[in-house]
């Protein structure tokens, strides 16, 4: 075997994940068409007072929906977790994160404190459905999952998000790209026109 032949293996690299929440990016879809639709109908055909109104009602109210409805996502690298959510972005290296619970929220948390993971919404419905079909012994398969293919596994599909997370994590936690402190990032692209449409609003209306 020649030098050329003895070449080291390339580190085995993991697909990133993503995790948003479907119902939130329909509601808030519809949620800003119908805004848009008023807002846009009174600064075509309103007074200047309506329009001006319009104008800050849209600043305050598109960035509102956009944050709570389109804006949170989770993402899980192989070094590190970014979430973010309606007003700010926070990325954890894996070695800081030290656990993942889904309670009736679900959170990332740290030695810091924790962070809500305002993507991977927890359904206690979903969660009473999916006992009373493991009791019956008709579990659905996962539609999702690095077990997605193993057979079914009875999980909410929070639960099963989270498992996803921790498996992530235990391959990382060691790693020594995966190590850091958290950055927390606020939202200004997203606050500053809510600021300036709040402020607008308060002095249309005391007009």
């Amino acid at each position: 075997m020649t030098s050329q032949d003895r070449t080291t293996p390339p580190q085995q690299q993991y697909a990133e994940r993503s995790y948003r929440s479907p119902a939130a990016l329909v509601g808030g879809a519809l949620l800003l068409l119908l805004g848009l639709w008023l807002g846009g109908d009174a600064l075509l055909r309103g007074v200047v007072q309506t329009k001006l109104t319009a104008l800050f009602a849209l600043l305050l109210g598109v960035p509102l929906v956009i944050a709570y409805t389109l804006r949170p996502l989770v993402r899980a690298g192989e070094d590190r977790l970014t979430v973010r959510n309606p007003f700010r972005t926070v990325t954890l290296p894996w070695g800081a994160v030290e656990d993942l619970r889904a309670g009736f929220s679900a959170e990332v948390f740290t030695s810091g404190g924790k962070y809500q993971l305002w993507a991977i919404p927890v359904s206690l419905r979903q969660r009473k459905k999916v006992s009373r079909q493991s009791a019956r012994g008709s579990a659905p398969r996962p539609r999702f999952g690095l077990n997605a293919d193993s057979g079914p596994v009875p999980r909410a599909m929070a639960d099963q998000a989270l498992d996803e997370l921790r498996e992530i994590k235990e391959r990382a936690t060691h790693r020594e790209s995966a190590q850091g402190e958290p950055v927390v990032r606020w939202s200004y692209e997203v606050l500053a026109p809510m600021v300036v449409g709040a402020v607008g609003l308060a002095v249309m209306v005391a007009l």
